[in-house]
């Protein structure tokens, strides 16, 4: 044993604790300067296995004098999705070196970093340094940034497995690329590089795709104890036999304070923003003497106020905290004992990260309550504990080819010390995300900074790089400025700041929500009542208000579709429903029953399909459980199929489970021609005659051209208004259609739509199952339990919830 690992047994033995054997085989690994990914429940000491790996290194290369041994320039760079989470970290490696007496500093850099922090930070790197992969790019951004590695020793990436699969994963393998070909370079070695994943479905892929530009295979540590997760579904006291989205959550706050009381801080987690807002006035009005020990969090609320609840948590000064996914990921409130997920969470991944936030110590038990928005979703509990129990975990797919995001890169190496063409093409396809890229698409690439391409070229503006000297380099002040000021991948909508008439800042909203209020208008942010009064320099003005009810902020893209693996365990749980003793699957056999009773409960191996004729029309009701938006791309193929049989028109809605066509005339889908309309032939000219992929296409484009530079946001305090930014980029997107066709960015925008929006490939393996499944076609007298919710999300487009409400009352009463 070496004198670094002695030195950390010593104090972790301190502190009555002993490494855990994957700890201690990650340390040996980043001794002998090896590379790979730890894969470990939450609240098992991912973090340590890395963190304490880098000392031990630096304590055996410096045996006598680690402890005084100060300047030693930047050790330990830590790459981390979340600006709480580094905080979070920060403070844990703090205490671990000084109570180790080892000198070195912790420096976070994101977003929140003062101006004066970075500037100390580049007279004096500390050794170790937290940063996003947006302030990883802006360092990239500088002269002499690769002074700023030459010393690093491990590179660590936490949450791995959130970055993949998104273009921050791909901001992320371009980074190390970069860095470790600088290190290779100019300084004849390399350093070992880490992963911290929870678990995954391909975590080899995943490791693969994080170490490619090393070109190295590495090792997956895996943590060999399972975590106890105590899964409690909260039931109705009676089932709905006919049940819509969103409204019974509510109705159950009575039922979450028997959940709430006998731990000391809950976590309740909300899939949108907007009910959040809801969740904690109702919570409140339905507990009074929770006032002052509950909180709300989520990322529109002003930070100050975030980062007191964050403190407030660990100090246990609250009790429950109402949040989004802005407490997903690993920050480690120790004294949260339970988690509320309320609504289902659309993954088993997601789920299971939750869960993971309660009992956040290796030996802890972590608890999660399951409380459902509607009756059916109790069915996805029953899933999410199959699925969990089997271990099955859906993959993260890494993501090829994002041009909009190399183009963003190559500017931001123009700006520091410019590059070589052939070498950084060497370099950059040393990357998963680009190893297929071909050098007619890189000509294509270069020639589009330099010159605008060919449909931009009389344009100056677009001329952003200069060849001096055989290197690509940005010498504009100017565009260097609005390059630096924009590097990133989240395209977020418009948002505007909200601030009382006195001055006191609220927080932020969507530009396209205010956009629908009138001066006197209430609406609700951060647990308060608000009266708008105007907008003024971008910033929304309002006054507080003693009214009751308010409209709820609906932040775009609050839907999560289901995952193609809990979509699996879904239609696994109607095998047997009715004879099931699950407690949730009990609750539901009134359901089911009148399911069966009224039409047909479909098995997993069954496909149902349901002709119903009301006042409203002829309705055709299809449930193949895919999630909502391979039901929304199936709807558009399917009604595209049939009108090739004859002139009809629908208008179509869909949910998680089901989807319906609905039109003036009888729908002519049959035994003869049923598994014809549902094949796989010819689905991809099919899927794009159906829809209209060129407007998809464009809205795609938009976040495109953003992230690739072409689009300007506009300088701080006067962003370009989200219909000014659809305009700009609707004229590059015609213009290249027209023009130049064979655009790489266009390209990619047709992609993305056929890839992330339509899920073509979830798609065709759908189309591929129906082929092997029995389809059940049955003529219902009346609506059925299934279909309900379909229809009822028909009518939301154009009633207001409380209208919607009487409505539906109205509809079951008729039904029973």
């Amino acid at each position: 044993m070496t004198t670094g690992h002695h030195i950390i047994h010593n104090w972790l033995a301190s502190r009555q604790r002993k490494p855990f054997a994957f700890q201690e085989q990650t340390w040996e690994q980043i001794v002998q300067n090896k590379s790979g990914l730890v894969n470990a429940p939450t609240g098992c000491g991912k973090t340590y296995a890395v963190f304490l790996g880098a000392l031990i290194r630096f304590i055996n290369e410096y045996p006598g004098t680690y402890t005084t041994r100060t300047g030693n320039g930047l050790q330990l760079l830590w790459i981390t999705p979340l600006r709480a989470l580094a905080k979070d970290i920060a403070r844990a490696m703090e205490e671990a070196l000084a109570e180790l007496g080892i000198p070195w500093r912790v420096g976070n850099r994101n977003g929140d970093t003062t101006t004066a922090e970075r500037q100390q930070q580049k007279k004096s790197i500390p050794e170790i340094l937290l940063i996003t992969p947006e302030s990883l790019h802006l360092l990239l951004a500088q002269k002499g940034y690769s002074q700023v590695f030459k010393t690093v020793q491990v590179i660590a990436v936490d949450e791995w497995h959130e970055l993949l699969g998104s273009k921050r994963g791909v901001q992320v393998e371009l980074a190390l690329s970069r860095i470790v070909h600088s290190l290779r370079k100019d300084h004849q070695r390399t350093c070992c590089l880490w992963g911290i994943s929870a678990t995954i479905g391909n975590l080899e892929e995943a490791k693969a795709v994080l170490l490619a530009p090393l070109q190295t295979r590495g090792d997956t540590i895996t943590a060999q104890h399972n975590k106890r997760i105590t899964i409690t579904a909260i039931l109705p006291d009676e089932i709905e036999k006919y049940p819509w989205a969103g409204h019974l959550g509510i109705k159950l706050a009575d039922k979450v304070l028997p959940a709430i009381e006998p731990y000391t801080t809950t976590l309740m987690f909300i899939n949108t923003r907007g009910m959040t807002e809801v969740w904690y006035q109702t919570l409140l009005r339905t507990a009074p003497q929770l006032a002052g020990a509950i909180a709300l969090h989520h990322g529109s609320i002003d930070q100050e106020l975030r980062l007191w609840v964050e403190e407030a948590l660990h100090t246990e000064k609250l009790k429950l905290v109402v949040c989004t996914a802005s407490l997903d990921l690993g920050v480690d409130f120790r004294p949260v004992q339970n988690v509320i997920q309320v609504g289902s969470p659309k993954g088993v991944a997601r789920f299971l990260q939750r869960a993971g936030r309660s009992g956040h110590q290796p030996d802890a038990t972590s608890h999660i309550f399951f409380l459902p928005t509607h009756s059916l979703e109790l069915m996805e509990a029953a899933a999410l504990k199959a699925a969990i129990a089997e271990g099955t975990i859906e993959d993260r797919t890494p993501m090829l080819l994002c041009f909009d995001v190399l183009l963003q890169y190559l500017s931001t190496i123009a700006i520091s010390d410019g590059f070589d063409p052939d070498e950084t093409f060497a370099e950059v396809t040393t990357t998963h995300c680009f190893s297929e890229l071909t050098t007619a698409e890189w000509r294509e690439l270069l020639q589009f900074l330099v010159n605008g391409g060919n449909a931009l070229q009389q344009y100056d503006d677009y001329k952003k790089i200069e060849i001096i000297d055989g290197r690509y380099r940005i010498t504009s002040r100017r565009i260097a400025m609005r390059h630096r000021m924009h590097i990133g991948t989240i395209v977020s909508d418009a948002m505007l700041k909200v601030k009382f008439l006195s001055g006191g800042y609220i927080g932020v909203i969507e530009e396209y929500f205010i956009s629908r209020l009138q001066p006197g208008d209430i609406f609700t942010l951060a647990g308060r009542n608000l009266e708008f009064v105007m907008i003024k320099d971008m910033t929304v003005l309002a006054r507080k208000t003693k009214a009751q009810k308010g409209a709820v902020p609906s932040w775009q893209g609050g839907r999560m579709p289901l995952t193609a693996n809990l979509g699996t365990w879904l239609r696994a749980q109607l095998n047997g429903a009715l004879t099931s003793t699950q407690p949730e699957l009990l609750a539901l056999r009134p359901l089911f029953e009148l399911q069966q009773q009224l039409s047909h409960l479909p098995a997993a191996s069954e496909l149902l399909i349901e002709h119903i004729e009301t006042k409203d029309g002829y309705h055709l009701f299809v449930y193949p459980f895919e999630g909502r938006l391979v039901h929304e791309a199936m709807a558009a193929l399917l009604a595209y199929r049939i009108s090739r049989i004859t002139p009809i028109t629908f208008s179509f809605v869909m949910n998680d489970y089901g989807f319906e066509l609905l039109s003036d005339q009888p729908i002519p889908l049959d035994d003869s021609n049923a598994y014809e309309l549902f094949s796989a032939d010819n689905l991809f000219e099919d899927i794009t005659r159906s829809v209209n992929s060129t407007e998809m296409a464009k809205r795609k484009f938009r976040d495109i051209a953003v992230i690739g530079g072409l689009v300007f946001q506009g300088y701080p305090g006067e962003k370009k208004k989200q219909r000014h930014l659809q305009a700009s980029s609707s004229l590059l997107f015609r213009v290249f259609s027209e023009y130049d066709p064979s655009n790489l960015l266009l390209r990619q925008a047709y992609n993305e739509v056929m890839e992330q929006q339509m899920e073509e490939a979830r798609l065709r393996n759908m189309l591929n199952r129906i082929k092997e499944s029995q389809i059940i076609i049955r003529f219902p007298r009346q609506l059925t339990p299934f279909c309900f919710p379909i229809m009822v999300d028909s009518l939301r487009e154009n009633l207001s919830s409380e209208k919607l409400e009487d409505r539906v009352k109205r509809m079951v009463l008729q039904l029973k």
